[in-house]
């Protein structure tokens, strides 16, 4: 059993959860199999009509996208999309592999953010199919499998947890979102615990790196650190999936300038927005 179990508070059509997977990914370099990670999906909309109420328009989402690209350096196409889209098709998709092929939840959430922050429509049937097939999943049987009462009773405990963040996490209200019956969390936001005494502690929303580290190693000042990867290529290779330059560049602790010409030099990229997802070159 991990000493450390990390609840992470998602979804898949937020860019800022999205923006801060470099950071989870150092985590999971440093620490690997010490670390338990469990998802809980925050379920954002139900429909796309949800946004336009708000006054969420795509121009508003395409100008966010782009700013929030340029700060924090994820691959983001800021096109203006036809429509806002809802996230509950996508949310009940990964809860869906959750409970039927446990092993493919965090590549499905990684394939549909990919393809839908590369302009696409998170609750288009065909991008779901295909987010699927990325990850090894048969599209049919993940679509039949969304359908069941089963996936949409966790689905909706797992959004009926992240509108009750612990005490902790009440301290930075800021970091929170309010919602109908109160506040919620924002994505992505971790409660950390430690295994062995149930001590545990709340990071609500995006924070930097030194955030989660400095929480982590003072809640198990036990743990084992790895070594810093010793080249680009063994962190594309650990992952076992298209790393941003940022995601790289995070876990080798460098400048995004260094991690994208070390990784021209071994891999190949596929361009999205301003940036792309890089594959060792065989």
């Amino acid at each position: 059993m991990a000493e450390v179990c990390i609840t992470e508070y998602t979804d898949p059509g937020c860019p800022w959860a999205y923006s801060a997977e470099p950071f989870r990914r150092r985590l999971a370099w440093l620490y690997g199999e010490q670390i338990e990670w469990r998802l809980r999906l925050v379920g954002l909309s139900e429909s796309s009509e949800e946004y336009e109420e708000k006054g969420f328009t795509p121009k508003r989402f395409a100008r966010e996208c782009k700013t929030i690209a340029q700060e924090h350096g994820m691959p983001i196409d800021s096109q203006v999309r036809p429509r806002m889209s809802a996230t509950m098709p996508a949310c009940r998709a990964i809860v869906a592999a959750r409970l039927h092929a446990p092993d493919k939840e965090r590549t499905l959430l990684r394939r549909l953010r990919i393809r839908y922050f590369s302009g696409g429509l998170l609750d288009d049937r065909e991008l779901i199919d295909a987010a699927a097939t990325d990850a090894g999943l048969d599209p049919a049987a993940l679509w039949a499998w969304s359908q069941e009462p089963d996936v949409e009773a966790v689905l909706r405990e797992d959004m009926a947890k992240a509108r009750e963040p612990i005490a902790a996490a009440r301290v930075l209200d800021h970091k929170l979102a309010n919602w109908s019956g109160g506040v919620r969390y924002t994505c992505p936001s971790y409660e950390i615990t430690r295994a062995s005494e149930g001590v545990k502690i709340a990071v609500p929303g995006f924070q930097p790196f030194a955030v989660y580290d400095v929480i982590t190693a003072n809640l198990v000042p036990g743990l084992e650190r790895r070594a810093a990867p010793q080249g680009v290529e063994e962190v594309l290779d650990w992952a076992g999936t298209p790393l941003a330059s940022k995601e790289v560049a995070v876990v080798c602790d460098t400048s995004l300038f260094d991690a994208r010409e070390r990784l021209a030099r071994v891999a190949t990229e596929a361009p999205v927005g301003a940036d792309g997802f890089w594959t060792l070159s065989h």
